[in-house]
């Protein structure tokens, strides 16, 4: 595939182009299925959008109405769109995840989103179905800033996607993933990985120019190392924060990670250049014989000249992210202010969506459990500050996103340096950004405000929002804690629109109540969802965990500990003290 920056939808919309008045960007999406092979090794149905894959980009300017209109076509799965990365100020209902803010859409039925961008950067947006996004529902979403701080400083711009690719569809497995066939909890390896959605990809420059790159690791599961030989990158964003201007000869992602930087090309056309995605192998249990990590395109000078393969190296050795400086220069929030508790407990979906119970429940919303034991529903104040330990007891890599805010990062250890200690000096400006990886064997200290404040005019605006693991293996075997902030102002400032209730009316969920869809005493629980059931002996406590959510946690006043945690008392710690919130990350 040839990627011709000069006619690509990206640039034509946002390259020096100043905006003066926010518009109405409307999309009309009918998600189906279509067949692609996109490696070349297998076609296979994918998930696409009106008849095409992969599926278009979204993209708008900062202050823009974005108007995303659903019809399901799939006809035999439900589905939801996610914005990742967007903030969703005072429009928490377009948030997207089935089950905590809208209910799924099922096939035939439509949904509208509709919301206002008032942040610029780089983002994605995916289903947020369990275990969809993986069969093809993933795509860059762009937010153009007439006022960057680095307007004029490149000449053009492109978005390259990384992900990792399946022969095989989700659903199946997912039914492995989560069975007695699998008793180590072995996430699938994926079959291979993918740039732009599509192998050996060329991008066509031109000598003595800057492009901006926008890069989205859109992956299930498989972190990748990017590097462009012969070319430094200079970054200058992550996760939509702008940044201190920082070199880098490689990267890293995790999935659901963004960078932007700034490529500087040479001023000659001799020779074309590899640019590599390499999968991190050391999230996989097994490497599969003959499984290539590596995705390769080029930057094409010339297209007469050959296209050189990649060099060999030695090692990895990509750029610490933990050392950027957000260009807005904000400190440290100070004093956190929340207690901690936890509760033996398993995420399960309740019947109704959990921003309805919190809508429709009166002064019973501000009690957590009126939003069901299995739905990890805590309740926040607005504008605490909340401190997340995340002490990672396992030897794999986890990435974490937290919808609705960007986490500042305190504290990242290397591997293998155990549970924090309390005796690190905290960075004055922390590094932020919405997806963060704790290290093998380390440990993580996160801070964030609980205000969500709107951008233009500094109103708190309460909502529901989420926290989970973007490893969507994990997030599909149950590990998401469901925080509501501030309910009763929520109650008084929202109301859902009548296409999303109907959607729910249509398959018969309700749109009132608590976890159970009960109306009339909203503290009786009696038909709620359950946990799975018990696991038989011969598990490892991988597996075990695996079945139930893969990950061992604790936050902010909550636990998100599997109740067969008790077979195992050593997979458990929770710091307990005031101010800290204690998080355990697997466990083998």
């Amino acid at each position: 595939m040839i990627y011709h920056l000069t006619t690509s939808v990206i640039c034509g919309l946002i390259c020096f182009v100043t905006f003066t008045h926010a518009k109405n960007v409307t999309y009309d999406f009918k998600i189906g299925w279509v067949t692609a092979n996109p490696d070349g090794a297998k076609a296979r149905p994918v998930i696409g959008i009106n008849g095409q894959w992969p599926i278009p980009h979204i993209t708008a300017d900062v202050g823009d109405r974005v108007i995303v209109n659903v019809m399901n076509d799939l006809g035999n799965q439900s589905t939801s769109l996610h914005f990742h990365g967007l903030y969703q100020n005072g429009t928490t209902d377009m948030d997207g995840p089935a089950g905590v803010t809208q209910c799924p859409i099922a096939p035939g039925l439509t949904f509208k989103y509709d919301f206002e961008i008032k942040q610029p950067g780089t983002y994605w947006y995916h289903s947020h179905s369990p275990g969809q996004y993986p069969d093809g529902l993933r795509g860059a979403l762009i937010v153009n800033d007439p006022d960057s701080p680095y307007k004029g400083q490149y000449d053009e711009e492109l978005v390259l996607t990384l992900s990792d690719w399946y022969h095989d569809q989700m659903p199946g497995l997912l039914k492995w993933f989560l069975s007695y066939a699998n008793p180590t909890g072995a996430e699938p390896v994926p079959d291979s990985a993918l740039m732009n959605d599509t192998q050996n990809l060329k991008i066509l420059i031109q000598p003595g120019k800057t492009y901006m790159f926008r890069v989205v690791n859109m992956a299930a599961f498989a972190a990748q190392y990017l590097w462009l030989e012969g070319h430094t990158m200079r970054i200058i964003e992550v996760d939509g924060i702008y940044t201190e201007p920082a070199e880098a000869e490689q990267i890293y992602l995790t999935a659901a990670q963004r960078y932007s930087f700034l490529v500087t090309t040479k001023n000659d056309t001799s020779a074309n250049f590899p640019i590599v995605g390499s999968m991190d192998q050391d999230l996989f249990d097994t490497v599969p014989p003959g499984l290539n990590p590596n995705v390769t395109g080029w930057l094409v000078y010339d297209e007469a000249k050959p296209l050189p393969d990649p060099t060999p190296i030695d090692e990895f050795d990509p750029f610490d992210d933990f050392t950027l400086v957000p260009q807005d220069g904000e400190k440290l929030f100070e004093n956190p202010d929340y207690s901690a508790f936890f509760n033996d407990i398993t995420y399960v979906q309740p019947k109704i969506p959990t921003l309805y119970t919190a809508l429709t429940t009166g002064a019973t919303a501000t009690n957590a459990a009126v939003y069901g034991t299995n739905v990890h529903a805590y309740i926040l104040e607005k504008n605490q500050v909340i401190e997340i330990i995340l002490n990672n007891d396992d030897p794999g890599k986890h990435p974490f996103h937290l919808h609705g805010h960007a986490f500042q990062t305190v504290i990242r250890s290397d591997e293998e340096a155990g549970f924090y200690t309390n005796n690190e000096t905290f960075p004055e400006v922390p590094m932020r950004r919405d997806t963060v990886m704790v290290r093998p064997n380390g440990h993580m200290v996160l801070r964030f405000r609980a205000d969500n404040p709107d951008m233009s005019d500094l109103l708190l605006l309460s909502r529901v929002w989420l926290f989970h693991c973007h490893i969507e293996w994990h997030v599909a075997s149950g590990l998401t804690a469901t925080m509501i902030e501030a309910p009763e102002e929520l109650q008084a400032n929202l109301k859902i629109p009548e296409d999303h209730l109907q959607v729910c009316k249509s398959q018969n969920i309700a749109t009132a109540g608590n976890a159970a869809g009960r109306t009339d005493d909203l503290l009786n629980l009696n038909g709620a969802t359950l946990p799975p059931a018990r696991l038989p002996d011969g598990f490892t406590a991988r597996g075990i965990v695996a079945l139930v959510f893969s990950i061992l946690a604790a936050f902010i006043g909550l636990a998100v500990i599997s109740w067969y945690a008790s077979l195992y008392p050593s997979l458990i710690f929770v710091c307990l003290r005031r101010e800290i919130i204690g998080m355990l990350v697997g466990a083998e």
